[in-house]
């Protein structure tokens, strides 16, 4: 784990287990980001979402407000990933004013963020491919000699993706609260909207 945390505060990207598929992750900094959108072939267009640890390591970036934490306890763990307020608005890859938080629920990575500090967590794939659901084998293939991947052990378990949210901070509403399912995946929309009617 020493050498992952070194490799990637480095700058460098690295594939870690989720709950769905292997993801890719560099710390959210310009020249790792480069890197990142480089190694998968990403349109720059295309903002990444960000893995945290927890909420606290997520409110040093975004606001958080309270009800999101009911949210993620109401579904399993890493199956929902929620578009929130930045502090201060951030690289465009990542969203700028609209970021993408998923709180990890693999131990392993859960470890490596801990050490490193929030990573990207898109899919360990060349945009518009199958991902693997091997990490040393997704880093294999991604990796070059010009730019090599660092791949952590795990095998996923693959399926549909976290379920996007776009949380009422996010969403031009000013009659009333409300959040949208951007990205169907784990969660189905009828069951987070349902969740939604209930709380409010």
């Amino acid at each position: 784990m020493e050498r992952a945390v070194d490799f990637v505060l480095s700058g460098g990207c690295i594939v870690y287990p989720t709950s769905t598929l292997p993801a890719l992750g560099c710390i959210p900094t310009f020249d790792a980001l480069d890197l990142l959108f480089k190694i998968k072939g990403r349109s720059s267009n295309n903002p990444v979402s960000l893995g945290v640890s927890n909420l606290s390591q997520a409110s040093e970036i975004v606001e958080v407000p309270e009800d999101v934490d009911l949210i993620l306890g109401s579904f399993p763990e890493g199956s929902l990933t929620i578009l929130l307020r930045p502090h201060r608005k951030m690289d465009a890859r990542l969203g700028g004013d609209k970021v993408a938080i998923r709180v990890v629920s693999d131990s392993t990575a859960r470890k490596l963020i801990e050490n490193t500090g929030p990573l990207t967590a898109t899919s360990a794939n060349f945009s518009g491919e199958e991902p693997l659901q091997s990490c040393i084998m997704a880093a294999n293939q991604l990796s070059s000699p010009e730019i090599p991947v660092l791949g952590i052990e795990g095998v996923c378990e693959g399926g549909a993706p976290s379920t996007l949210i776009a949380w009422h901070t996010v969403c031009e509403s000013p009659e009333s609260l409300r959040i949208e399912v951007v990205r169907e995946g784990k969660i189905s929309s009828e069951e987070v909207l349902a969740w939604w009617k209930k709380m409010t």
